[in-house]
């Protein structure tokens, strides 16, 4: 399956979502079906996502926050699936799209290739709802399981190693900065 078929599947339950995603295919992808003010693309910070999604979520528990990851983001901040199962918030959902490859630099292959299984992974870090999908179907239900429910989940989607046309957003990402924190405090 395909990046930007599982974002397309989704894109309208993100509407009231805060939405933290790394650069590259991922932000590009996401950007180019929609953005919202709710949604803040991270530069330069391959492998934190989770993290600031985690801050988000404990200081915004009535919000549900979406972190939108890739394998090789993931892979380089490991230890971040065992500090978000320690805090475990029920209103965060870890969505990781591996395609095996940092497909935004080059292709080269990530561990996943070999066969690391991320939903594993997180799982023996503590996180007890964690699965893999390989169907944009799958992948729809177990984001929409997810947000249903109560607890920390990550949902690992399995997609083709498909490079995007572009990685141009016509978002200044510092004003990005700026909306994301006003969508934060209730402010347009």
């Amino acid at each position: 399956m395909k990046r930007r078929e599982c974002l397309a599947a989704v894109h309208a339950d993100l509407a009231d979502c805060v939405v933290v995603t790394i650069m590259g295919a991922v932000a590009a992808e996401l950007h180019g079906l929609g953005h919202r003010p709710g949604f803040f693309y991270l530069q330069h910070a391959m492998g934190l996502a989770p993290s600031i999604g985690l801050g988000v979520a404990l200081r915004r528990p009535d919000r549900r926050v979406v972190v939108l990851d890739g394998d090789g983001s993931l892979l380089m901040n490991l230890g971040g699936l065992s500090t978000l199962a320690r805090e475990a918030p029920g209103n965060l959902t870890h969505v990781v799209f591996d395609n095996a490859s940092f497909v935004s630099i080059g292709g080269y292959p990530t561990p996943t290739a070999d066969g690391v299984d991320l939903a594993a992974v997180a799982r023996a870090s503590g996180i007890p709802s964690a699965v893999t999908v390989s169907t944009v179907d799958d992948f729809t239900a177990a984001v929409r399981h997810a947000f249903a429910s109560e607890e920390l989940a990550c949902v690992v989607a399995k997609v083709e190693a498909d490079v995007v046309e572009t990685f141009a957003m016509d978002l200044h990402l510092l004003e990005n900065r700026f909306e994301f924190a006003r969508s934060l405090r209730g402010g347009a």
